[in-house]
């Protein structure tokens, strides 16, 4: 037959019980979260309860970073020049510990531990709680296509420990967006005009990104021809066209086309136009091509006219002199030529030339009568002197 036997606990053990009537289960601090990632710049509140047994009386608490080593008693933080003007302890002498440190940065980055001293025995809640700071920066696509869907996220180096709302900035100005509990601004297609510099913040807190270009490419739009010279061009005259176009990156390349021509007539942002005719450009980058609409070229030529005048001086000279004058009109500008005879011609002449055939000394009077002339102002005449006109 087999017994079964239970031993008793040595009496030491039980000696011991007795004596102190407590275990480490009746110890503790309770830290909820035991991860708090927050946003540079903000304000952070680290929630903690803790217990101790009954008919102990609560001498001291207080927020440290450091353990207890070698028998050394922690520092208080709310005696750190570096947290005494940021730390609030919001907690109680009873179970709350809770803590508040405001503007936290970087370097707060550590783990905090609860420390309270009863009348009787120390406890120190380890482990504590950690805390991790972060910036936040602004991730986005390194080459940009308008048309294209883009995404830029609002990144942090650990998952913020509360709900953020987020907010986005284009040069400084507010973005509204439907996505704001998102890290994420969507642009889909992208445009031109979606070029500029972003930066997101959480709301609630002042710390914002920096700043991020978002620079869209696209192909030449709005191309136009520019005419450098204004007014009328005369044969000999050399006419400037230059090609406009709004594009991203700029157009370097250029080709210039006469209408109703299939092969280009040039190339290079400016044209030099010898001829009339219609010309247009075509702009070109790495992302596509427009041509302009055609411009008018038209180039003015000389013309020439005939003015013989027959003259017969009295008591000067011989009768039946003989004047031949020989003009080259501009059509676009008026100019006033005085010969030295006297003859004075305002016209829309710019360069006049005289050819004088049997001319002897003449001196004309200043009350000599005037002749206008349709094409010709203001041309003296002789004495007794008639004059007539003949076209080529």
């Amino acid at each position: 037959m087999v017994t079964s036997v239970r031993l008793a606990p040595p009496l030491p053990l039980i000696f011991l019980l007795m004596i102190h009537g407590v275990s480490s289960v009746d110890w503790g601090v309770i830290y909820s979260p035991t991860h708090i990632c927050a946003v540079n710049n903000s304000t952070v509140i680290m929630r903690c309860t803790y217990k101790y047994p009954t008919g102990y009386k609560i001498k001291k608490v207080f927020w440290t970073k450091t353990l207890v080593r070698d028998n050394v008693e922690p520092p208080d933080l709310s005696n750190d020049t570096e947290y005494s003007q940021r730390l609030q302890y919001l907690g109680d002498e009873q179970q709350d510990c809770t803590v508040r440190l405001s503007h936290v940065t970087l370097k707060d980055s550590r783990m905090y531990y609860f420390r309270f001293i009863t009348d009787k025995e120390k406890w120190i809640g380890a482990p504590g709680v950690s805390l991790t700071v972060t910036d936040l920066q602004v991730e986005s696509p390194e080459r940009v296509t308008e048309g294209d869907s883009v995404s830029l996220t609002c990144k942090s180096s650990c998952a913020l420990t509360d709900r953020a709302t987020f907010i986005w900035y284009r040069n400084s100005l507010k973005i509204l967006t439907e996505s704001k509990f998102r890290n994420t601004l969507i642009l889909n297609p992208v445009r031109r005009e979606d070029s500029g510099r972003y930066s997101c913040a959480v709301d609630g807190h002042t710390h914002v990104s920096p700043d991020v270009h978002l620079n869209v490419m696209y192909p030449p739009r709005s191309v136009s021809v520019s005419i450098i010279q204004s007014g009328q061009i005369w044969a000999g005259d050399s006419v400037t066209l230059k090609c406009i176009s709004d594009s991203n990156p700029p157009a370097v390349n250029f080709s210039w086309f006469k209408e109703n021509e299939s092969s280009a007539v040039g190339s290079g942002q400016s044209f030099s136009a010898l001829q009339s005719g219609r010309f247009y450009c075509q702009a070109h980058n790495q992302h596509g091509s427009q041509r302009s609409d055609a411009v008018t070229v038209t180039v003015k030529y000389w013309r020439i006219y005939h003015i013989a005048i027959v003259a017969s001086v009295c008591g000067v000279v011989a009768t039946g002199i003989i004047v031949l004058l020989t003009c080259w009109k501009k059509l676009h500008s008026k100019s006033t030529t005085n010969n030295s005879d006297g003859i004075s011609m305002k016209s829309e002449n710019k360069q006049i030339s005289y050819v004088y055939e049997n001319v002897g000394a003449v001196h004309p009077r200043t009350n000599a009568p005037k002749m206008t002339f349709p094409l010709y102002e203001n041309v003296t005449i002789y004495e007794n002197c008639t004059a007539n006109r003949k076209m080529p």
